[in-house]
């Protein structure tokens, strides 16, 4: 009976993850499209306080700032998404080749990790993007370099696991390469990881976008990014004009929230051990 209840009670917790997923990942492919669709002159109009009208109110420009923070956060989205995908694959093929391997290539990619861990990503980021000359080429590279060590080391803890399991031997004395047992089982069996992990990457590549535009040594000043609109918006902090930084780094705030919250979601989905307790 009590291991019914359980199973019930598991159950119900990974249908309510599913349906958080859903939804969450409605809201962020919302955004994406609606800000990516956006015509440059949709977010120019009059200059307004928060209201019904213009519920993030408008610029010192008379911009809209709901269509502008939009528009913004798709652009990070994009550069975010494009970023964490390219650096989890780097994490992905390291750490399955280093786990693999093991010897000379285990000591190379762990050498790798510790060198880009060994440096704060927000000073790496902006050493890499300042001598690629800024834009989306340099931000987006600076983010692929830093973020694929941490994952390629869970990755490389998995597969070490893995590789000591009687089938993968049986696999290796009837002949298979090390590539050809890492195509069929080893990637495989990391998958769920290496979903989470990429989902997990997102929050931290857009923070950190950002962090650099912010600053001033990312993207150009003419993007409407969620870092220049805050860099931007403190100059009128002190003439009262609080809502050009506040509701930006809300929507900021809160798609970094649903990524996590969504990052755990799927890994409640992929363990359902997990999802029942």
């Amino acid at each position: 009976m009590k291991e019914t209840l359980s199973l019930r009670s598991g159950m119900s917790v990974r249908q309510r993850q599913l349906i958080f997923a859903v939804i969450a990942g409605c809201f962020i492919f919302g955004i994406l499209v609606w800000g990516t669709t956006m015509p440059e002159s949709a977010y120019g109009q009059k200059n307004l306080v928060p209201s019904a009208a213009h519920p993030f109110g408008t610029d010192h420009m008379g911009r809209d700032m709901l269509l502008r923070s939009v528009k913004g956060m798709s652009i990070s989205l994009q550069i975010g998404i494009a970023a964490a995908f390219v650096s989890s694959c780097i994490a992905l093929v390291l750490g399955t080749l280093s786990a693999a391997f093991g010897g000379k290539v285990d000591q190379f990619v762990l050498w790798l990790v510790d060198l880009c861990m060994g440096v704060p990503h927000i000073l790496l980021i902006l050493m890499i993007s300042v001598m690629m000359g800024g834009g989306i080429m340099g931000v987006s590279v600076g983010v692929i370099v830093t973020h694929w060590p941490r994952l390629t080391r869970i990755i490389r803890a998995e597969v070490m696991q893995l590789r000591t399991q009687p089938y993968i031997l049986a696999a290796r004395q009837y002949g298979y390469s090390w590539m050809t047992v890492a195509r069929r089982h080893f990637v495989p069996h990391v998958l769920p990881q290496y979903i989470i992990g990429l989902v997990l990457l997102f929050p931290h590549a857009i923070m950190h976008e950002a962090g650099i535009s912010f600053l001033g040594y990312g993207l150009p000043l003419d993007m409407p990014a969620i870092g220049i609109i805050l860099s931007e918006s403190m100059r009128y902090l002190a003439l009262g004009m609080w809502w050009l930084a506040f509701f930006p780094g809300f929507l900021l705030l809160l798609v970094v929230l649903i990524f996590d919250r969504l990052g755990a979601a799927l890994r409640d989905l992929f363990d359902p051990q997990f999802g029942q307790e």
